[in-house]
C-alpha cells in the first residue's frame, strides 16, 4: 500500500521546499515514468499513422484531422483536471490520465485493425479512431498538469527551470523510445501488423499505472484549510510570525487563473505561436519522409525511416534538456529565444532536404530548438505566478499544448500538400513572430528566478 506524504511536505511549506531543493529520486522516477510512457506511446503512434493512412488510401490531411477532436478536448479538459488536482491530489489525477491513455490506445488499435482488415471502410475507421482518441484528450489530459504542478510546487524558484526541464525531458526520451520500438511492434502475430504498437503501449501503460498506485505516496489536497484562518491563526492560539503568515496566505486557494492574466499573457502568446510551429513540423515530417524517399507505394516500409527521423529529433531534444539547459543555466527567457531561433534554422534545412540524412539533420536541429523553447515557456509561466497557483498554471500550459494540435498539424499538411514552401514558410514565420515578441515582452530571467 502506498504511504502518505507528511503534512509538512515541500508542497505545503515553501520554506521547506527551498531547503530541500529537490524531490526524492524515487518519486521523481515515478513522475518521469508517467510522462515517458504517454510520450513514447504517442510518438510510436505518430510514426506508424502515415503508413496506416496510406494503407487505408485516405489523404494525408484526414489523418492529421483525426487528432483534432482529441486536441480540442485536451484544451477544454486540462485546466479542469489541473484545478481538480489542487483538491483531489496530484496522484489521483496522474492515475486518471494513465487510465485514459490505456483505454484510448486499446480502442484506437481495435478501430484501425478493423479498418486494415476490411471490416470497416476508411471513413468509418477514421471516425472510430477519432472517437477512441478523444478519450485521451478528455481523460489523458489529467496527468501532465498534475505532474508539472507536483514538481513546480515542490521546487524553489531558482531551480525550477531545471526541474521542469527534467520532467519535459521525459517526453524527449519517450520520443526516442517510441519510434525505436514501433517498427519492432509491427508484427504479423494475430494479424496485428501496423496496429501492434497501440496494444503494446497500452500494456506498458498498465504496468506504469500499477507502479504509480503502489509506489507514489498519496498527496493530501493542498487547500484543506482556506482563507484568513490559515493566514492569521495557529493551532495553539499563539501569534503567527509575519513571514509564516505570508507563506500561509500564499497557499490559500487563489482566484481562478485566466489565460488573459497580465502576468501570463507574454508567455501564453509565445507558447501558443511556438506550439503551432512545433505541431506543424511534427505533422509534416512523416509525410515528408514518405514523399522524398519514394515510399508512397510501400507504406509498410515507411515506419522505419519515419522512426529514425523522429528518433534523431528526440535525441536532440534530450541534448537540449539534459545538456544545454543545466550546463549553461538557461533561464526561461534565454531558453525560449535561443530555442525558437534554432527551430527556425532547422525548419529551413528540413524544407530543402532531399535525402534521409539531411531530413534527419534538419528535424534534429528544429527539435533541439523546440527542446529549449518548451521548457522555457513552461518555466516562465510557472514563475510568473504564486506557488498556490501552480496547479492552474500547469493546466494552462497543458491546454496551450493541446490547442497547438487542434488544427495546426492538418493546416501544415494541407499547405505542404499544395506547396512545400507554403508549409515551411508559415512555420518559419511563426518562429520569427515568437522571437520578436519574446525579445521585447518576456520578463528578464534575473527577475523571474529571484526568490
Amino acid at each position: 500500500m502506498a504511504e502518505t506524504d507528511p503534512a509538512l511536505s515541500p508542497e505545503r511549506d515553501p520554506a521547506t521546499a527551498s531547503l530541500a531543493g529537490a524531490i526524492p529520486p524515487s518519486r521523481m522516477a515515478l513522475l518521469f515514468m508517467v510522462m515517458l510512457v504517454t510520450a513514447a506511446g504517442n510518438t510510436a503512434m505518430q510514426s506508424v499513422m502515415p503508413s496506416i493512412g496510406t494503407a487505408l488510401k485516405v489523404e494525408d490531411v484526414w489523418i492529421s484531422l483525426a487528432y483534432s477532436w482529441s486536441a480540442l478536448l485536451w484544451v477544454v479538459c486540462a485546466p479542469f483536471w489541473a484545478r481538480r488536482s489542487d483538491k483531489r491530489g496530484r496522484k489521483a489525477m496522474m492515475a486518471l490520465g494513465l487510465a485514459g491513455f490505456i483505454t484510448s490506445f486499446v480502442l484506437c488499435g481495435a478501430a484501425l485493425w478493423a479498418g486494415l482488415s476490411g471490416w470497416l471502410g476508411a471513413f468509418w475507421t477514421l471516425i472510430a479512431f477519432a472517437a477512441a482518441r478523444s478519450l485521451y484528450g478528455g481523460f489523458g489530459s489529467a496527468a501532465p498538469p498534475a505532474v508539472q504542478a507536483y514538481v513546480a510546487s515542490r521546487t524553489p524558484r531558482a531551480t525550477r527551470t531545471q526541474a521542469l526541464s527534467l520532467i519535459a525531458s521525459s517526453f524527449g526520451l519517450g520520443t526516442v523510445i517510441g519510434p525505436a520500438l514501433a517498427p519492432l511492434m509491427v508484427v504479423p502475430f494475430l494479424g496485428l501488423g501496423l496496429t501492434g504498437p497501440f496494444l503494446c503501449f497500452a500494456a506498458i501503460g498498465v504496468v506504469a499505472l500499477v507502479l504509480l498506485r503502489l509506489r507514489l505516496p498519496d498527496d493530501e489536497p493542498q487547500y484543506a484549510a482556506r482563507g484568513q484562518a490559515v493566514a492569521y491563526s495557529s493551532g495553539s492560539g499563539a501569534p503567527v510570525d509575519p513571514q509564516e503568515a505570508s507563506e500561509a496566505e500564499e497557499l490559500a486557494e487563489p482566484p481562478r487563473l485566466s489565460w488573459r492574466d497580465p502576468r501570463l499573457r507574454p508567455w501564453v502568446f509565445a507558447g501558443l505561436f511556438g506550439g503551432h510551429a512545433q505541431a506543424m513540423v511534427l505533422g509534416i515530417s512523416g509525410f515528408l519522409v514518405l514523399d522524398r524517399l519514394g515510399l508512397r507505394d510501400s507504406p509498410a516500409d515507411g515506419a522505419g525511416p519515419v522512426g529514425l527521423v523522429l528518433m534523431s529529433g528526440a535525441i536532440a531534444t534530450l541534448l537540449a534538456q539534459w545538456g544545454l539547459i543545466p550546463r549553461f543555466d538557461l533561464g526561461p527567457r534565454a531558453a525560449t529565444l535561443w530555442g525558437i531561433t534554432a527551430a527556425a534554422v532547422g525548419t529551413v534545412i528540413l524544407a530543402v532536404a532531399g535525402d534521409l540524412h539531411l531530413i534527419a539533420l534538419g528535424y534534429a536541429i528544429a527539435s533541439l530548438g523546440f527542446g529549449l523553447f518548451r521548457p522555457g515557456t513552461t518555466a516562465g509561466t510557472s514563475l510568473a505566478v504564486t506557488r498556490a497557483e501552480q496547479g492552474q498554471a500547469s493546466g494552462i500550459v497543458a491546454s496551450l499544448a493541446g490547442a497547438s494540435y487542434i488544427y495546426a498539424p492538418a493546416l501544415g499538411v494541407w499547405l505542404y500538400g499544395h506547396s512545400d514552401w507554403l508549409g515551411f514558410g508559415l512555420i518559419v514565420m511563426l518562429c520569427l513572430i515568437v522571437l520578436v515578441h519574446g525579445w521585447f515582452r518576456l520578463q528578464d530571467d534575473r527577475e523571474l528566478t529571484r526568490s
